[in-house]
This record gives C-alpha cells, structure tokens and sequence, in this order.
C-alpha cells in the first residue's frame, strides 16, 4: 500500500513546538516507521519546515513531501487548498491519506480514500469556551470530515460517542484506538529538580496544574476551589501549605487570570511557568505533592497519564474521556462543584495514605498506554481500506 499521512502538524512554523496533535502525528509516524517496512509511505510536511529537521523521518520505504505554497494563500485560502492542495494528494496516487486532525482538512474534491483521527468535539459540547469567531468554521470543518472520510479513528470512546450523537457517524465507521504514552515518563530524569524549581521561584510544598491555559481547563474554578482550600488551611494551621502552581502555555483569555486571582486574594500563592520545555516536565510532576486538573472537557487527557507515570496522586475531572482514561488511579471530582475540588485537594494535602495508594495504582494504569500498540492497530486500519 501507499499511505499518505498529512504530517503539517510536526514542526508547524505558525504553531510552534510539537504538543497536543502535533505530538500525537510524531509518535505515530516513528512508531509506523518502525514497525513497518512493506508498505511506502508519503509524509507530507508544511512548505516550511527546514529539511535537516525531517531527516529523522526518512528511510528507504519512506518518501517526504512538502505542501505547495502560494502566495495567493491568504488571499484565496479555498481556492489554495482546493486545486493546490487537491493536485499535490492526486499526483502521489496514495491508496489511502491519513490526517491526524480533521482542522488539517482534506479538500472536498479529493475522492482518494481517508481516514481522519478525531480527538474531541469540545467546541459542540461547550462552545461557550471558545471564541465565537473561530467557532462557526470549526464546527463545519469537522462536520464535513467527520462525513468524507472513509474511516474514523478516535482517541476515546467519549469521542466516539460524541461523534455518534452529534454527526450520526454509524459506529462501524469508528475504530477507538487510544494515544500512547512516551516511556520518558517512566523514566528518571536526568535534569536536577532543584534547578528547575530554582528556576520557577517554587520554594514550598505544590500542587501542579499542567495544561494550556484556556477557559476548557476550569481555570476560574480551580482558583475558587483553591481559595476555600487556602482559607481553610489558614484556619486550621495559620498557614497556606502549599503553592498551586500552573504550568503552560497562555491560551485564549488567560491574561484575565491573573486579575480572577488577584480578586480572590491568591495571586501570591499562584506560579506562571508558562511553556514548560520537554526536560523540565517530568521534574515538575516529580516534585509536585499532587497534581490537579478540573478539566470541563477532554477527549483523552495525556496529562492524567503524565502525572501517574511520574508517580505523582491527581485529582482529575469526572466527565467525558477522563474517567475512561484515569480509571480507579485518581480521584474524581465534579469540575462544576467548586466545593468538591476543593475537598479532594484538602484531602490529598492531609493524607499521605491516599496520595501512596493512587500512585501504585497510577503507575499501573499508565502501562496500559504505549505507542507501539497505537501504532499497531492504525495499521490495521489502514489494511482494513485496502
């Protein structure tokens, strides 16, 4: 077979270093690569990306291409990926394309066979979060790939269902494959922790958050849950024990946290990281007392994962892919009951009984997680469109 994989993602000059999707098409391309040699593969990489950064890519079963550009892009953005992006698929004669997000769309005049991996729907189930401008094209992106590709792969059967419900995909359509987890994470790291906490100005006891910084992540309610958490300590013992901090990347409204912390009176107890390298992120769950994330929606939860890999207790969310993902390793919480957030976080502070059981079970549930088998079973999708 000849298998194109859209990998615009990987080393995306407009969207910076590889998380989230980026991440996902990385580690499933080195994983295929290594566990395929017979069939051929098409990698197709942003008109940008420098050449010496994809040399790790090739092989001789292997072939890179690069989209075209136009400098009539971002005039004609339609136009651009319909007859260029359309001409540069069909040349390749591909038995079968692979786009790893249904936003790296595949032009409507495409007829070549598809399989796209879907991730969430957040935007459909709470669209509120997310800017109004940007909503209204990225519902009707998904919508019509969730309908031209041949086979769909998603990361959770939260996903799954959410496609059912809200495009009416016929489950046989489906194949729920879960995203690995990098053995990093197992791992000791190398970096000393002090130097990154030295880094940061984290001195006392924390709690991690770890995530972009947006809206979908519960912020506003994670900083109340926090202000009784504090008071609460304050009243008990005289002090605050423990710092929260919050590591990633600034998102979509997050220059107003700062202030919703500094109206709650916590601003002091709060740490901005902002993106956290790669070397640094498994020293910052190590170091963490526990990790917390009352997330409103997620279609798998890498980080839930992260933090039981590092052996590190979390308080995640009880709704969608969360509790499919976390199983018994953490302890769940309702993200709209700020009272509840801030109980189990007041729990895990006090009991170090609770935080050792969560991390056995953490480090078990992580296991069950690994690239190679992702890797595996999207081959067999692929096979199964022969």
């Amino acid at each position: 077979m000849r298998i194109g994989i859209d990998a615009r993602t990987i080393l995306n000059p407009e969207k910076g270093e590889a998380i989230g999707v980026g991440h996902y098409t990385y580690q499933l391309i080195r994983h295929l690569l290594k566990l395929d040699k017979e069939n051929e593969y098409v990698l197709f990489f942003d008109f940008r990306v420098r050449e010496k950064d994809i040399k790790k890519f090739a092989q001789p079963n292997v072939k890179i291409k690069f989209y075209p550009f136009s400098d009539y892009k971002k005039y004609l953005p339609g136009a651009y990926s319909e007859i260029l992006g359309t001409a540069t698929l069909i040349k390749e004669d591909l038995d079968l394309l692979h786009t790893t997000s249904p936003m790296s769309r595949i032009p409507e005049s495409y007829r070549g066979k598809t399989v796209v991996t879907f991730h969430d729907l957040a935007v459909y189930k709470f669209p509120e979060v997310f800017p109004k401008i940007a909503r209204s094209r990225t519902k009707a992106i998904l919508q019509l790939m969730a309908k031209k590709a041949n086979q769909i792969i998603t990361v959770s059967n939260s996903t799954k269902k959410d496609l059912e419900e809200i495009f009416k995909c016929p489950e046989e359509k489906i194949k729920v494959i879960y995203s690995g987890l990098d053995s990093r994470f197992f791992e000791e790291n190398e970096t000393p922790r002090e130097r990154i906490l030295e880094k940061y100005g984290i001195k006392e006891k924390y709690i991690l958050f770890l995530g972009t910084i947006e809206p979908i992540k519960n912020i506003t309610r994670l900083f109340q849950a926090f202000k009784i958490f504090k008071e609460k300590q304050i009243k008990e013992r005289g002090r605050c024990s423990h710092k929260l901090v919050m590591a990633g990347k600034a998102g979509w409204l997050s220059n107003e946290n700062k202030q919703i912390a500094k109206d709650l009176g916590i601003l002091k107890d709060l740490v901005f990281t902002g993106y956290v390298i790669g070397d640094e992120i498994v020293p910052l769950f190590k170091q963490a007392d526990f990790f917390v994330m009352p997330s409103l929606y997620e279609g798998f939860g890498t980080t839930v994962l992260e933090a039981f890999a590092t052996g590190t207790p979390a308080v995640v969310s009880n709704v969608s892919s969360i509790p499919e993902i976390a199983g018994e390793a953490a302890e769940l919480v309702n993200p709209l009951d700020i009272k509840n957030i801030a109980e189990a976080m007041l729990k895990f502070a006090d009991d170090e009984g609770i935080k050792n059981a969560y991390r056995e079970k953490g480090k078990k549930q992580a296991e069950k997680f690994n690239w190679e088998k992702c890797a595996r079973e999207t081959l067999e999708v692929y096979k199964s469109l022969k």
